[in-house]
């Protein structure tokens, strides 16, 4: 006989069976995402630690580190790109990243040309903008790493072979698209297989943080005396009892992590999702197709003077942001264009959202300048989705406890589907012991 459920009782029973469907339906996909997501945490510590040749440079002696401009020419050179942008280092023992785009020769335009007049009709506007994304991400720039003191170039990003790198970026498709994007056959239609695997893993995000705001609702005890219990891990009972525990009381304390992560990785895979997010947080602004950029622009002299070096625009970035750290400049496009400069903090606690400054690229004036501290709350927020996703809003000490609540993330449906496969086998034997004790006392309901 079923007891009569109160209003929040039928509430939470509501709850749980959506909280156990739907952590079954992508549970799956989650073990995938999340542990991809566990070691991605440190990828750019991993990318290091496998090539430090690339990074760790030596001067020997009193040995003076070249001027950017002699860079710049070994670059350009070794290349046959021009240079977009330069990467100071804050410290000395750091190489020197260069950004280099080459220009299409006249067989590649040609080429490009007739594949578009090949593909541009009747395919779609999700296939043209598929494609748009494509070129975008072939007009990459390509980073040369660079010894300052010898101008030997180390190497590019381009040309890595290393197994570890490799093995980093087969877990970024994993995580990001399920490694659809390796298959060349679409398999749904027209729509390419990234994009297909983007649907997925976002909507499962979606579905996930569900699971993790319903997760807390169903942590909360019937009776609060009893709300210690679920902060506890007991080990010397059952292993069906650890198994609760672990799933109750880790995916509590991970919650927040959690949430964090789940709420932010959809903006990847939707753009309405992207959109949402923005306007929730006041920072929407709508792209004017169409229309020419609106400056800033820099100061054209009437007289030609010398031309600056990048060391004039580190000195006038250290100026306004007067701390240690990497500068990454980006150079002006044309004669009116501006230098754009980004500064990191480089700490344990450091985030690595960057402080910025716009300069005039013939007086090294400031133009613009957005320190990052300053910007109000929802700006901050906006511009950190990315390192709150992945674990860098405060640096090594948040990648840390990323680390530790992507194992989590990935352990919850193992444990949360073991709770539901010992409460089936639970329900299937308490008919049979109501029968044996109705045989045992047939009296006493006479």
């Amino acid at each position: 006989m079923k007891k009569n459920l109160s209003g929040w009782a039928k509430t939470r029973e509501f709850i749980n069976q959506m909280h156990l469907w739907v952590g079954l339906g992508i549970g799956l996909i989650v073990i995938l995402v999340c542990l991809s997501g566990t070691i991605y945490v440190f990828n750019d510590e991993i990318r290091e630690a496998a090539t430090p040749e690339l990074f760790k440079v030596k001067a020997e002696g009193n040995q003076k580190a070249l001027s950017a401009e002699q860079l710049i020419a070994l670059v350009q050179k070794e290349s046959g790109g021009k240079v977009v942008s330069v990467r100071v280092p804050g410290d000395a023992d750091r190489s020197w990243q260069f950004g280099v785009k080459k220009k299409k020769s006249k067989e590649e335009k040609a080429m490009s040309a007739k594949h578009d007049q090949g593909s541009g009709a009747g395919h779609g506007e999700k296939k043209k903008e598929g494609k748009d994304k494509k070129d975008k991400k072939e007009g990459k720039a390509v980073v040369y790493y660079v010894n300052p003191y010898t101008g030997q170039i180390l190497g590019n990003s381009k040309d890595l072979k290393s197994a570890t790198v490799q093995f980093m970026t087969t877990m970024f498709s994993l995580h990001r698209w399920l490694l659809l994007d390796k298959i060349e056959k679409p398999i749904f239609g027209e729509l390419e297989n990234r994009t297909l695997g983007g649907y997925i893993t976002g909507a499962s995000a979606i579905l996930f943080t569900f699971g993790v705001l319903s997760g807390v609702a169903l942590w909360f005890p019937r009776k609060w005396k009893s709300w210690k219990q679920g902060l506890k891990i007991k080990t010397g009972g059952s292993w069906k009892r650890t198994n609760h525990d672990l799933h109750n009381s880790l995916g509590f304390y991970a919650c927040i992590f959690l949430f964090c992560m789940s709420a932010t990785g959809p903006q990847w895979s939707f753009d309405w999702y992207r959109t949402g997010l923005r306007k929730t947080l006041g920072t929407y602004k709508p792209e004017e197709k169409g229309e020419e950029k609106k400056g800033p622009f820099s100061e054209i002299p009437a007289q030609k003077g010398p031309k600056l070096l990048i060391a004039d625009y580190v000195a006038a970035s250290d100026k306004v942001l007067n701390y240690k750290g990497d500068c990454q400049i980006s150079l002006a496009a044309d004669s009116a264009g501006t230098v754009n400069v980004s500064k990191f903090k480089a700490g344990f606690f450091d985030a690595p959202s960057a402080d910025r400054l716009v300069l005039d690229q013939y007086s090294a004036r400031v133009i613009q300048a957005t320190v990052f501290a300053q910007l109000p709350f929802n700006e901050r927020v906006s511009g950190s989705i990315k390192a709150i996703h992945t674990g860098g809003v405060y640096g090594l000490l948040t990648k840390i406890l990323y680390f530790m609540a992507c194992l989590i993330a990935t352990s919850l449906p193992v444990t949360g589907t073991l709770i539901w496969i010992n409460k089936m086998k639970k329900k299937k034997t308490k008919p049979a012991k109501a029968l044996k004790l109705e045989k045992l006392q047939p009296a006493a309901v006479i």
